[in-house]
């Protein structure tokens, strides 16, 4: 049943949380690092499905290659790169690039409220899977009680995940 209240921005800003969720299991914005691939043993290498260079992504996402651009510098995507040094686009970064597309043009968020948002999507997220290990529900009402402290602090400006805020 569709709300009748809901407007094409908001549909719109759910499909794309929703193919972030589907991708859980891959990082949304950054590669594995060797020391987490290698705590995965069982888990096959992660392989982007496929690759565009930043004309052919600008041109999927209706974009200017210098915003692109921007966004890379200002740490919102980490496209990979070729040995000469040419961006390469994956369906993750492509994915990610239109949600924050979405969250500048239609919700005029500026890009520290960007990532804001982006790292939510991500700590809410990998929560379930960081939570699944726990044995009891006072463990679990515990870590979420830390969970959502660390969240009010972030959103506070006092702190963000471990390594986030230190710049």
């Amino acid at each position: 049943m569709r709300d009748p209240k809901a407007t094409d921005a908001s549909r719109q800003t759910r499909y794309l949380f929703e193919q972030v969720f589907q991708r859980r299991d891959a990082p949304i914005a950054r590669r594995p690092s060797p020391a987490r691939q290698a705590q995965r043993d069982d888990a096959p290498p992660y392989t982007p499905e496929g690759v565009y260079i930043i004309s052919v992504a600008a041109k999927m996402l209706s974009m200017h290659p210098q915003t692109l651009r921007k966004y890379e510098r200002a740490g919102l995507v980490r496209p990979s790169r070729t040995v000469g040094m040419l961006r390469l686009y994956s369906n993750d970064d492509i994915i990610r690039l239109r949600i924050i597309k979405h969250l500048v043009d239609e919700l005029r968020l500026n890009l520290a409220g960007v990532e804001t948002v982006l790292q939510l999507v991500e700590r809410l997220g990998s929560f379930p899977s960081r939570v699944a290990p726990l044995s009891g529900a006072r463990q679990v009402a515990a870590a979420l009680e830390r969970e959502l402290d660390s969240i009010f602090e972030m959103l506070q400006g006092r702190g963000g995940p471990p390594g986030e805020r230190a710049r």
